[in-house]
């Protein structure tokens, strides 16, 4: 459910929350994973449906879309170098400071909630936040952060 082609660790350039869901959702796309409507898609529901959320003082997005717009199931995960505002989630009039991105392109319906819990209690968990947002663009770090994941029941 996470390759280590679409792990991109502490990225710079992407200015706001567009430029991060069509980041990654040009990634998705390129590789297969989603179909073209994906990005629209994305998109849309994050201007109705905010998905940012700041944990113990670190900001996530959990942007998802719905399962029409996947062909196979796939997180996507992005750190940035610095954060980028996404608006909070059930608040589209607050914003939050987003340094980890978890975007979900999952083919089931009951798997977005499901993984929803796993990744909010994967945010809680500061030991292994801290050891994401350490990690550098390598082979090594992708692998460690599946270790993460898993260490946590995320995947």
């Amino acid at each position: 459910m996470v390759e280590y082609e679409v792990i991109h660790f502490n990225v710079s350039g992407l200015k706001s929350d567009l430029d991060v869901l069509s980041f990654l959702s040009d990634d998705l796309f390129e590789k297969g994973i989603v179909k073209k409507s994906f990005k629209k898609a994305i998109q849309d529901r994050e201007k109705e449906f905010a998905t940012g959320l700041l944990v113990n003082g670190i900001g996530f997005a959990i942007p998802h879309t719905d399962i029409e717009h996947v062909n196979e199931s796939q997180i996507a995960i992005l750190t940035l170098k610095n954060s980028v505002e996404f608006y909070q989630m059930g608040d589209n009039t607050t914003k939050v400071p987003v340094r980890i991105v978890f975007m979900l392109a999952l083919k089931e319906a009951k798997s977005h909630l499901e993984m929803l819990q796993k990744l909010v209690e994967l945010m809680q968990n500061n030991e292994s936040i801290d050891q994401i947002l350490s990690l550098e663009d390598s082979e090594k770090s992708k692998q460690e952060m599946i270790k993460i994941l898993k260490t946590n029941n995320v995947i």
